[in-house]
């Protein structure tokens, strides 16, 4: 198959790869779908999502609720397990046909195997990573004014580039970029779990939205490897994206890291199955393990209640936290940048407050 990736004018669509494990959409699937639907808006191109797998046709549907016009379903028992072989060529195959101007991916395990496989035989351009995508210019220069030190007034922008906007975390969080590929196609990117905010779901969408089986071709020859099982790692993760409380704690919490730990627990506890998250400060400590962060180069949440123990609420952190429903903040330092986007905000030692806080709200469940 002849595919030109240099031919940028014969693009067009927005795609979204659907991921699915042992017959089940992932989360930030809709996550992608909805954000898929803006990027689509914004460029006056359809939304597309492909699923790839076996005996998935049923579940497309569900994706058009999201926002999808169509989904291009490849349903093969080659595609049944995920292997990098399979996946890349009959993605690679799909998009050299149809040639999308964009494809974004889930940040998962999957996603960042198959990526850079399909980029690299695409011979275009991926952005890992992503936590933030824009293509209308006026809409990336607002995103820029209030989430960037930048001297706006100083910077001359090209307002009529179209070009994807893809920006992700660099040199360990420290910094921003943002990152195009105007002279290839599809352009590509991995996105965070997490970081974009799922629609409405729609009936009336999902059953509006167009599903096309595509005919795929998988010899033995094309996969030179071969799953014989697969185990699970028995390690029992935290859920920090599903979770609606999230109690972090942060470098506040030094002076006596077990006892801050067991408070934060005992607060989400109180709540009502809450979980324990931690500021960059507190896993780089080791006072926690890494799958508890929040921020940047952490987990980016959206939960209904987000408290924030002994956290000065660096831009990184923030970055990862901010779009929480409500947000309450404990810390010594009246002056900590975490009460800028705080809805309540306490002065004080943590280790005094926090008792308060559970002591108030056990009473109150009480009565």
């Amino acid at each position: 198959m002849i595919f030109n990736s240099y031919d940028i004018d014969v693009f067009k669509d927005i795609w979204v790869f659907c991921e699915q494990r042992n017959g089940k959409l992932m989360y930030t699937d809709f996550e992608l779908i909805s954000e898929g639907r803006k990027l689509a808006d914004e460029r006056g191109s359809n939304l597309i999502g492909i699923l790839l797998g076996y005996n998935v046709k049923d579940m497309a549907k569900e994706l058009g609720g999201y926002g999808a016009d169509k989904i291009i379903v490849c349903d093969d028992p080659a595609l049944d397990i995920y292997t990098t072989e399979a996946y890349t060529k009959v993605l690679c195959d799909v998009a050299m046909d149809k040639k999308p101007e964009v494809i974004l991916m889930g940040a998962s395990n999957i996603g960042r195997d198959l990526g850079p496989r399909c980029a690299a035989r695409l011979h275009t351009g991926l952005t890992a990573d992503c936590t933030h995508l824009d293509i209308n210019m006026d809409k990336y220069v607002d995103f820029l004014t209030t989430s960037s030190t930048l001297d706006l007034s100083k910077t001359a922008f090209k307002m009529d580039d179209t070009n994807l906007k893809m920006t992700r975390p660099a040199f360990g969080g420290h910094l921003m970029a943002t990152i195009i590929c105007p002279r290839f196609r599809p352009c590509m990117s991995t996105v965070r779990p997490g970081v974009m905010k799922k629609a409405e779901f729609s009936k009336e969408k999902a059953d509006a939205c167009e599903i096309e089986l595509y005919p795929i071709s998988i010899s033995e020859g094309d996969i030179k490897t071969k799953v014989l099982n697969v185990v699970k790692e028995a390690k029992q993760m935290i859920d920090l994206i599903g979770a609606d409380v999230i109690v972090s704690v942060g470098r506040g919490i030094g002076k006596n890291v077990e006892d801050g730990i067991e408070l934060a627990h005992k607060l989400a506890e109180a709540f009502g199955g809450g979980v324990v998250g931690g500021s960059r400060a507190a896993i780089d400590s080791g006072w926690l393990s890494a799958d508890h962060q929040v921020g940047q180069t952490g987990k980016t949440v959206h939960p209904k209640v987000y408290v924030a123990l002994g956290i000065s609420g660096a831009i990184q952190h923030k970055a990862g936290m901010q779009d929480s429903e409500l947000i309450i903040a404990v810390n010594k330092d009246a002056t900590a940048p975490i009460f800028d986007c705080a809805d309540y905000g306490i002065t004080g030692d943590l280790f005094k407050v926090v008792p308060m806080m559970i002591d108030e709200i056990t009473n109150r469940k009480k009565q």
